[in-house]
């Protein structure tokens, strides 16, 4: 037959009881907290410094003559992780049958900001910098509907940029540089 054996274990201090070692050790953290100097930003007037490359919310901008750049190429739709771009291509506009290299135009253009996650994807596979993702990061609103961006509405937050933003243009200055040297 098999022997039972029964261990005894040795009965707890009143510390081990009580968790006084552990409740010391939190106070001391809170204590040692407590009288630290405070560093707390009063958000709508002072806003915190936002890192050089921020992804921000993402918007359609114009070229500076004030025309959509975007031609519907749908690569962003399709790049897009977690499919918060929605594009329905439609016919060029009237009166910019004069830009050769545009086939289409955007007829209805929608980035939904409750699925967006910030990549960045959009705006770097967008051949015509159509997209660009601002430094601004307080997307919000109360229903679902406002969270959604049409396309007049991204045109609203991105406007026009200035041509120091469009990559194509660095790089072929920065060719242009190099091939002078």
């Amino acid at each position: 037959m098999a022997k039972t054996v029964v261990l005894q274990r040795k009965p707890l201090s009143l510390s081990e009881r009580t968790y006084l070692p552990q409740i010391v050790t939190g106070l001391k953290t809170t204590f040692s907290n407590m009288f630290k100097e405070k560093v707390t930003l009063q958000y709508p007037e002072e806003k915190p410094i936002i890192p050089k490359n921020y992804r921000g919310v993402p918007t359609l901008v114009k070229d500076p003559n004030g025309r959509e750049k975007c031609v519907s190429c749908q690569l962003c739709e399709f790049v897009c992780p977690p499919k918060a771009i929605r594009i329905t291509p439609g016919s060029v506009p009237e009166g910019e049958e004069d830009r050769e290299h545009v086939e289409k135009a955007p007829q209805e253009f929608e980035i939904n900001m409750l699925r967006c996650i910030y990549c960045g994807y959009c705006q770097e596979v967008c051949p015509e910098e159509a997209i660009y993702l601002q430094d601004e990061y307080s997307s919000s609103g109360y229903t679902r509907e406002e969270m959604i961006n049409n396309k007049e509405k991204l045109y609203e937050l991105g406007g026009t940029l200035p041509d120091s933003h469009y990559k194509w243009d660095q790089k072929k200055t920065a060719e242009e540089q190099g091939n002078d040297h």
